[in-house]
């Protein structure tokens, strides 16, 4: 979902740094993920995601909801995390979990500019 909502911002408000690299991050975690769905042999979904993000009306709106897309991939992860999951698969997690971190940062900083 995430990289459905860079991309409709991107297209939108144009290439926008924050945006842009979040997004390239996003591919990578992907990437990261795949591996997993592989070993586990559980089916990789198809990408619907983008029926369900809806596009901001700003640039401002645009990074709160970076902010809050976030927040809840955070908040997933730990909750993933709480649970009896293979090491492999809960340092993938850990590895996400802190890249939310750090987008996070980098959407708030972009909302106090914008």
């Amino acid at each position: 979902m995430a990289q459905a909502r860079y991309n409709n911002i991107i297209q939108t408000f144009g290439n926008i740094r924050t945006f842009v690299q979040i997004r390239e991050a996003e591919m990578r975690h992907i990437s990261a993920l795949s591996p997993l769905f592989e070993r586990y042999q559980v089916p990789f979904p198809n990408d619907i995601s983008q029926s369900f993000v809806t596009t901001p009306d700003n640039l401002k709106a645009a990074y709160a909801s970076g902010v809050q897309g976030e927040i809840d991939n955070i908040s997933m992860y730990e909750r993933f995390l709480s649970l009896n999951i293979p090491n492999d698969v809960k340092t993938v997690f850990s590895q996400l979990r802190n890249a939310s971190l750090n987008h996070l940062a980098a959407f708030e900083r972009g909302l106090a500019r914008n």
